[in-house]
């Protein structure tokens, strides 16, 4: 009986363990090594906009007046919602990368990021068509906004060299 407990109460040995750190030390090096800083930051840049759309739709509704957003550097006269973006986003889509499928070239989108910099929201949720691009110098967001104030994402993977959903 005494000699059952001693094989049922085995540890595990110094091998054991050396060899399950070992393990877990590769994965973890292979999961930083795939882990983008770059992406987050897009990420980012989109929650951003986004977020501060719905913001502008709720507040012209709350109001019942018109809402402008202030994307990138614009300013002027009125009251604005600033998006602000991280350090490492930039507007713009780099030469490289190519537009989106169906999508004809904008004439100021495409280069500086900013069709309309300046974006006004109604209550009854409409907004002036537009489309704005950001990169981080690898990958890319396109962002199209329907007059009747949907947002669509597309986020250029250099990975997979084509645009996906965001």
């Amino acid at each position: 009986m005494l000699q059952r407990r001693r094989r049922s109460q085995q540890g595990t040995s110094l091998l054991d363990v050396t060899v399950s750190m070992a393990v877990a030390a590769a994965m973890t090096v292979v999961c930083l090594a795939q882990w983008d800083t770059g992406s987050a930051e897009l990420a980012v840049a989109h929650h951003e906009i986004r977020g501060s759309l719905e913001q502008a739709f709720s507040l012209a509704r709350a109001r019942g007046s018109n809402v402008t957003v202030a994307l990138g550097r614009a300013g002027g006269a009125g009251e604005h919602l600033r998006v602000e973006l991280p350090r490492g986003i930039r507007w713009g889509k780099p030469r490289a990368i190519p537009l989106p499928p169906d999508m004809d070239p904008p004439s100021v989108a495409t280069l500086t990021g900013e069709a309309h910099p300046i974006l006004t929201v109604t209550p009854r949720h409409t907004a002036l068509a537009s489309t704005w691009f950001l990169n981080d110098g690898q990958e890319a967001l396109c962002m199209r906004l329907s007059g009747q104030g949907k947002l669509q994402v597309l986020r250029w993977r250099q990975d997979r060299r084509k645009w996906v959903r965001a």
